[in-house]
């Protein structure tokens, strides 16, 4: 009745075995997946070392207990999760070692990757490494295992990245896709509350606008108020919720439904987008890592030499 008298629209519930059977559910963000989010952050400002990066991770709200292996537990967490149980890439040895590859001085004069203009690409120079077995292999194979490497030169084929530096542009652009997706997953959130806010604030005002009319008729009686306060307080609080969001018109309950499917669905096509791009980004970071530790533990490598034939001259 109420729906009918304020012109609103009254939806006739199916009886349940004809409603549609919901069969895809979206994957829920775990709290591994967050770290390793902010881990990816993180490493975006070049921290100096692995103290340096777990010194970021606390100003962001992590909790860090040291031991024989590291564990972190954000705020919204119950537990602590250990670094050395994180995917390829982010545990703990990944991530020192990828620090101790950091560390390495840089020779003067020299580039550590190829040059753009040598006759052979990235993929091709990196087996060519790998098979040769050359100076600084066996520093990179201490950290580094061939199977990991393996994955990273499929990777390259498969997206056809030539050069460290199409690499860095790829993963710079995958990056800025997936922070501008979970952003407008985050804006979607807010609407989606906001929606289900004002449509339930809009039901109580509805319900209980004809009580608080008599209450003002009664000139705001203190017998009356006694008598319907609950319904009293609901409307002033309905009331109160459209100052706080600027509505100065009421909308139509059906209008706002109509926005919560279309916004729901757009957040569901961004969380799709986001997952994708989300293991993008983790596989370009850890193709990037791998190979620089390589290029690094080469150059380290022959840094050594040419120090111990300058000292014996």
């Amino acid at each position: 009745m109420i729906c009918l008298e304020n012109g609103l629209s009254v939806i006739t519930p199916k009886p349940y075995r004809e409603r549609a059977k919901r069969t895809e559910y979206p994957r829920r963000m775990k709290n591994r997946d967050v770290l390793q989010q902010d881990i990816d952050a993180v490493l975006q400002k070049s921290p100096e070392s692995f103290d340096a990066l777990l010194h970021e991770l606390q100003a962001l709200g992590y909790e860090i207990k040291y031991g024989k292996h590291i564990s972190v537990k954000g705020k919204n967490q119950s537990r602590f999760i250990r670094l050395s149980s994180l995917e390829n890439g982010y545990a703990e040895t990944d991530l020192r070692a990828y620090f101790l590859s950091q560390q390495v001085p840089k020779a003067k004069g020299k580039h550590l990757f190829p040059a753009q203009n040598r006759a052979v690409n990235l993929l091709i120079d990196v087996q060519s490494k790998l098979q040769s077995k050359g100076p600084g292999y066996r520093r990179w194979a201490s950290f580094y295992n061939l199977k990991q490497m393996s994955k990273t030169l499929l990777f390259l084929r498969d997206h056809k990245i030539e050069s460290m530096e199409q690499l860095s542009q790829s993963v710079a652009q995958i990056t800025a896709q997936r922070d501008a997706l979970l952003a407008s997953i985050q804006q979607a959130d807010n609407r989606l509350s906001e929606i289900a806010a004002l449509k339930k604030n809009i039901i109580n005002y509805s319900k209980t606008r004809s009580v608080y009319e008599e209450y003002r008729r009664a000139g705001y009686s203190k017998k009356f108020l006694e008598a319907h306060r609950d319904e009293i307080i609901i409307h002033k609080s309905a009331k109160a919720a459209f100052d706080e969001l600027g509505v100065n018109q009421i909308p139509k309950v059906k209008t706002l439904s109509a926005e919560y499917a279309e916004v729901l669905a757009a957040k569901k096509q961004a969380y799709a987008e986001y997952r994708q791009a989300k293991s993008e980004t983790q596989e370009m970071l850890i193709a990037q890592r791998n190979i620089t530790s390589l290029y690094e533990a080469e150059q380290k490598e022959e840094e050594q030499v040419h120090r111990k034939e300058e000292q014996t001259h």
